[in-house]
């Protein structure tokens, strides 16, 4: 992916176990459906697609370092750093492209009303919260009609 121009889709605690942890509130699909629909929106877009998950704040943190300047775009579902991952929010402030919030689950209406709160979207362009998987193939596609928008204009 050296030279090409990627988005981002970065994955925190517990994403791994998709599919398989509380269906009745994540569903059925893993997040290799999730990677499939993400490169079906891309297909002949000439944008290429990282696709990751970590249980480990520093590695997400390395992430983003590696997505601060140049990206089209990064689409982070930061699940548990969402709610005291102090951390990443300072690693997404520095990042200089579009960043789209992802929650498969409406987190306002989750039981926990510490759910509710995530500290990431004093950073984020957008949330999509309460699509299912489906808001992961929603933000990239919006990702890259601001590409295309900003592609544009920078032609004119």
């Amino acid at each position: 992916m050296l030279g090409q121009r990627v988005i981002h889709v970065l994955n925190g605690p517990n994403l791994d176990l998709l599919g398989v942890r509380e269906p009745h509130i994540y569903g059925d699909r893993t997040l290799a459906d999730v990677e499939t629909a993400c490169l079906r929106e891309l297909d002949g877009s000439g944008v290429g697609l990282i696709f990751r998950q970590t249980n480990a704040e520093h590695e997400m943190i390395a992430w983003l370092h590696q997505a601060r300047v140049g990206a089209v775009g990064i689409v982070i579902n930061p699940a548990a750093f969402s709610y005291a991952g102090y951390p990443v929010l300072d690693a997404l402030k520095m990042c200089d492209c579009p960043i789209i919030e992802v929650h498969i689950s409406n987190i306002h209406q989750r039981e926990e009303e510490w759910r509710s709160r995530s500290i990431m979207t004093r950073s984020v362009t957008a949330m999509l919260s309460g699509m299912g998987v489906d808001g992961y193939a929603l933000a990239v596609r919006h990702l890259l009609q601001i590409d295309c928008r900003n592609s544009r204009s920078q032609a004119a």
